[in-house]
């Protein structure tokens, strides 16, 4: 069974982070028609996995990674927001975050140490802030 998915799969592109994306609303319009009944619903479904699939097994893979590199740059901004939201909610209780009055650049130091005296990593300005 491996060896026949293998075969059917050379020499095409397969997934990526877009058809991620794709399938991820595929699931979240299923879920939405649970609360609202659209009928029309249905011609969402199918464009979503056509789509997708129809990416999976092109064997474009020239155009298929610039769609991908096209998605990304649009799709980072986001992503990098999340992360820094998930970073920051992680370390809540063992460090504090600062802005460098200078340049802006995010500063990470340890909760707990009273009145300290901060350099940028990047600037190098130093200010006092109260952790």
């Amino acid at each position: 069974m491996k060896q026949w998915l293998q075969r059917i799969m050379y020499g095409r592109y397969g997934g990526d982070e877009l058809n991620v994306f794709l399938i991820t609303l595929f699931i979240i319009a299923t879920i939405l028609n649970l609360f609202i009944h659209w009928p029309y619903m249905i011609f969402v479904y199918i464009l979503l996995l056509v789509l997708c699939y129809a990416r999976m097994l092109s064997r474009n893979i020239y155009r298929r990674r610039a769609e991908n590199a096209k998605f990304m740059k649009l799709y980072a901004p986001l992503r990098n927001w999340w992360k820094d939201k998930k970073d920051r909610f992680r370390d809540r209780k063992t460090h504090k975050y600062f802005r460098c009055p200078q340049c802006g650049q995010r500063l990470r130091v340890p909760k707990g140490k009273g009145e300290i005296t901060i350099t940028c990593s990047k600037c190098r300005t130093r200010f006092d802030q109260r952790t």
